[in-house]
């Protein structure tokens, strides 16, 4: 059998080195560094390298040394607990704990941020000035407590930084396992469109003949050709990740025909979108399920016909209908709304949004 005259198997072979092609171009860019997280660290090396130099400047080394208290086991053991103490609440405080608040904007978590690391600052140095004295009976010299401050503030500094790595670390991990969940999900479902595929030729040429048959019919043979469209849109569109919103609109008339052939003016649908838009991308057929949505899940009769709204506004798409859900049942495995925001998320890094209110359905999909 010569596969390169195969056209199933040309495809198949396309699909293989493409996905091969995004996955080496994937592990090179999971290799880089932010150049931010670069920075931060180049900084922090630098000040703590400079930092002996900036205390012989201002005579704090001898000036300490002098003030010091009598050294003894208790208060190493002391000050190693008390270091340890702010190191591991600092540590939680700027990379665990930060995600309690992580719905607030960027201006409030900031702002919590410092105030939470300015009291831990302050707290622990004033503790540690009261238990030391009444542990060990010393007191401690404005000297030693000035020390305590600076020495505490540049472990809180150090901590920072050291969360903010493991923070983007945590993060970065976090994207590769949903990336490598999406990239199987997407084999398997490959791996299944091609286990049901049957040869296109054989269906378009039976399209073909069946639109012979009924050429007398305008209707069926309008049916007919709107389907074979249909039908090879999908198998295009399944090469590309994205499509034109034109070239989705176009495909979404030809479906939008199907349905109304069967409930006739009892669907309708209303498309007003703006010009300047046409040309932004979106994952292919996701304006058709969205409709087919509606579709399937509302009533569709003489007494309540089904419109859809499709609008653009502030760069954003809106698939709406009012709700008025079927009292059969309806075969749905409820997947298709989060199947189209993860494939969303993985090709634009945007979610779709979804409401309900009012008792009307609605759907943004942003297309910046």
């Amino acid at each position: 059998m010569n596969t390169a005259n195969n056209p199933m198997i040309s495809t198949i072979l396309r699909k293989f080195n493409k996905h091969e092609l995004k996955k080496i171009l994937f592990t090179l860019n999971s290799r880089k560094v932010k150049h931010i997280v670069i920075l931060r660290i180049a900084l922090l090396i630098a000040a703590l390298i400079n930092l002996p130099r900036t205390l012989t400047l201002f005579d704090v080394n001898q000036k300490l040394f002098n003030s010091f208290s009598e050294v003894s086991v208790l208060d190493i053991i002391i000050r190693f607990l008390f270091l340890f103490i702010i190191s591991l609440i600092s540590l939680e405080l700027n990379t665990n704990w930060k995600s309690i608040y992580s719905q607030y904007s960027v201006f409030v978590r900031t702002s919590l941020t410092i105030v939470l690391n300015t009291i831990l600052f302050l707290g622990i140095v004033q503790l540690f000035v009261s238990i030391y004295t009444l542990v060990t009976g010393q007191v401690l010299s404005e000297s030693e407590i000035g020390f305590m401050y600076f020495v505490y503030f540049v472990i809180l500094v150090i901590t920072i930084f050291i969360a903010r790595i493991l923070k983007y670390q945590m993060i970065h991990h976090e994207d590769l396992l949903e990336n490598e969940k999406l990239k199987q999900q997407n084999l398997q479902k490959e791996l299944t469109a091609l286990k049901n595929q049957i040869n296109p030729h054989f269906l378009f040429n039976s399209l073909n003949s069946l639109n012979s048959i009924v050429r007398d019919n305008k209707d069926a043979t309008e049916f007919i050709k709107k389907l074979s469209f249909m039908y090879r849109y999908i198998l295009q569109s399944g090469e590309r990740d994205v499509v034109s919103l034109q070239e989705e609109l176009k495909f979404l008339d030809s479906y939008v025909h199907l349905v109304k052939t069967r409930y006739r003016d009892r669907f309708d649908i209303n498309v007003s979108i703006n010009e300047k838009y046409m040309l932004r991308e979106v994952p292919p057929l996701a304006l058709q399920l969205l409709v087919e949505n509606a579709v399937k899940h509302n009533e569709i009769s003489e007494k309540n016909p089904l419109l859809v709204n499709i609008y653009s506004k502030n760069g954003i798409i809106y698939v709406q209908n009012e709700i008025r859900l079927r009292t059969s049942y309806v075969d749905s495995t409820g997947n298709g709304l989060m199947n189209l925001d993860k494939r969303y998320f993985l090709l634009k890094k945007q979610h779709i949004s979804i409401s309900n209110k009012e008792n009307i359905f609605c759907v943004k999909l942003p297309i910046n």
